[in-house]
C-alpha cells in the first residue's frame, strides 16, 4: 500500500474514528472473521458478509464427521430439523416468535411462495401493490404471481432514493390483495417504518410482505411488534451465511393455518415417510418449506446467524447508526465537492446500512478503487457505488480510509485508466 492511499492517521477526523470505535467496542466480534488482507477495506456486507472463522471449522466437521463418518445416520442426528432450528436463531433477529421462521430455498423462491399463497387467500382482489425501489428480482416474482391468478401488478413510482409512502397509501384500497415491498430498499438503502406501512395494509383488508434481505441483522423493527403478516430474506448479507446460503420464510403463527404453500414438496408433508401419494401439510412453519435442505450450505450459516443473535440486533443497530452518521460527515468534507451526490436518505431513522453515492464515472471509480485502493465496493446502474457497513466487523477507521481512498482515486484522475464499458459481476 502506497503512502498516497493511507492510513491517513494525521487528522482530527482519523482520531475521531479512534474513539467512536473504542465506544463501540466491537473488536471482539471482528475478530472472529477470517481476514486475510489487513490493508483491505471491506464494503460489501450487504452483498456478501464476511467468513467467520468458526464455519470453517463447522464445515470441516459437517464433511469429515456428519457425513463422512456418521453418513446418513446423520438425518436422525441433527439434519433433519437443522432448519428450523437456525429458523428460531433468525426469528430472534427479526422479532418473531419460535416457530414463525424457517430456513428454507432461496429468497425469490419464498417470496413466490408467500406471495402467491397470500394473494390466493384474499379471493375477489386483484392487485398487487409494490413501487420502483424494490429489488428486481421481486418485480419478476410478482408479476409471475399476477400472471397465475389474472391479477395485476401497481407499481407506484418514487423519486429514486425515498420509498414514495404516500403514494403507496393512496394505491392500497379495497382491490388490494399483498403489498410487496423491500424493507430497506436495496439501491439508496432507505428503510421504511414497518408497522406504519404495514397498518395501512390492513385497514383495506390487505396482507403485507416484506423483503428482509437488506435489514435482516442491522435493522431493530421487529416483526411481531410491527404487526406484519408475512416476510422472506437471504442470510448471506449481513447474517454472513456465505455465498448463496438458503433464504428464510417468516409467516405468522396466526397465518400458518390459513394460509397453503404453493410449492408443495416431501419436507413440507405430514408424515412424509409415508411417502403417500395424496399431499398432507405439517401444521406450523415447516409446511412453507419444499424440498431436501442444502446442509452444507446450511451448516455453514449457522456461525454467522448465531453471531448475530448473540450479540442482538438493538446494539448492532447503534453501532450502524453511528457508522453511516460519520460517513456522512465524511462524505460532506471530504467528497461532495468531487462530483459525487448522496443517494441516501439523510434522516439516520429511514435509513439501512448501506449508502449509495452518485457520480458520473462511477463504475470507472468502483473498478479504480479495487485496483488501486484495495477498497471493495459495488456498483449499481447507473451512477451508483454502494458502501456496506456491516457493524460486526466494519469500523469507523474503516469508513476514515475508504472516503480519504475514493478521495484520492478521483483527486489523482487514476480512475480514467480503467473501462467505461460495464462488465461482469459489479
Amino acid at each position: 500500500m502506497t503512502s498516497k492511499l493511507g492510513p491517513f492517521t494525521d487528522s482530527a477526523s482519523h482520531d475521531e474514528a479512534l474513539s467512536l470505535d473504542a465506544t463501540a467496542a466491537m473488536g471482539q466480534w471482528r475478530d472472529q472473521f477470517v481476514e486475510s488482507d489487513p490493508d483491505l477495506v471491506y464494503l460489501l456486507g450487504n452483498s456478501l458478509g464476511r467468513l467467520p472463522a468458526a464455519a470453517v471449522d463447522l464445515v470441516g466437521h459437517v464433511v469429515d464427521v456428519e457425513w463422512g463418518d456418521r453418513l446418513i445416520r446423520s438425518w436422525n442426528e441433527g439434519w433433519w430439523d437443522r432448519h428450523v432450528e437456525l429458523g428460531d436463531s433468525v426469528a430472534s433477529i427479526i422479532g418473531a416468535e419460535p416457530g414463525e421462521v424457517a430456513i428454507s430455498d432461496s429468497t425469490s423462491v419464498n417470496l413466490h411462495k408467500l406471495a402467491l399463497a397470500a394473494v390466493r387467500a384474499r379471493p375477489g382482489r386483484t392487485k398487487i401493490v409494490t413501487e420502483d425501489l424494490n429489488f428486481p428480482s421481486d418485480y419478476y416474482v410478482l408479476d409471475s404471481v399476477a400472471e397465475l391468478v389474472g391479477g395485476r401488478v401497481e407499481m407506484v413510482t418514487s423519486d429514486g432514493i425515498h420509498g414514495p409512502v404516500d403514494e403507496l397509501i393512496a394505491a392500497i384500497d379495497e382491490d388490494t390483495a399483498l403489498v410487496s415491498l423491500s424493507h430497506t430498499v436495496f439501491k439508496s438503502g432507505y428503510t421504511y417504518d414497518l408497522g406504519a406501512l404495514t397498518s395501512e395494509a390492513h385497514a383495506a383488508g390487505a396482507l403485507v410482505l416484506w423483503d428482509m434481505s437488506h435489514s435482516a441483522g442491522v435493522i431493530a423493527d421487529g416483526v411481531g411488534r410491527a404487526g406484519v403478516d408475512l416476510a422472506v430474506g437471504c442470510t448471506y448479507k449481513y447474517l454472513n451465511g456465505g455465498p448463496g446460503s438458503p433464504a428464510f420464510v417468516y409467516v405468522r403463527s396466526d397465518l400458518q393455518s390459513m394460509l397453503h404453500n404453493p410449492v408443495r414438496g416431501w419436507w413440507g408433508h405430514d408424515d412424509p415417510f409415508a411417502f403417500e401419494s395424496a399431499y398432507r401439510p405439517v401444521d406450523g412453519i415447516r409446511a412453507f418449506h419444499a424440498g431436501t435442505m442444502p446442509i452444507l450450505s446450511l451448516s455453514a450459516a449457522r456461525p454467522g446467524i448465531e453471531m448475530i443473535a448473540d450479540v442482538g440486533v438493538g446494539r448492532l443497530r447503534d453501532v450502524s447508526v453511528s457508522l453511516l452518521a460519520f460517513a456522512e460527515r465524511l462524505f460532506d468534507d471530504e467528497l461532495a465537492d468531487l462530483g459525487f451526490r448522496w443517494n441516501t436518505p439523510r434522516d439516520p431513522a429511514r435509513r439501512g446500512s448501506h449508502v449509495s453515492l452518485a457520480h458520473n464515472n462511477a463504475w470507472q471509480i468502483a473498478q479504480a478503487l479495487e485496483g488501486e485502493a484495495k477498497v471493495l465496493l459495488d456498483f449499481r446502474a447507473p451512477d451508483n457505488i454502494r458502501l456496506g457497513f456491516a457493524p460486526l466487523y466494519t469500523r469507523h477507521v474503516d469508513v476514515h480510509t475508504s472516503m480519504m481512498r475514493i478521495r484520492h482515486v478521483v483527486e489523482s484522475e487514476v480512475w480514467r485508466k480503467y473501462p467505461a464499458t460495464i462488465a461482469g459481476v459489479t
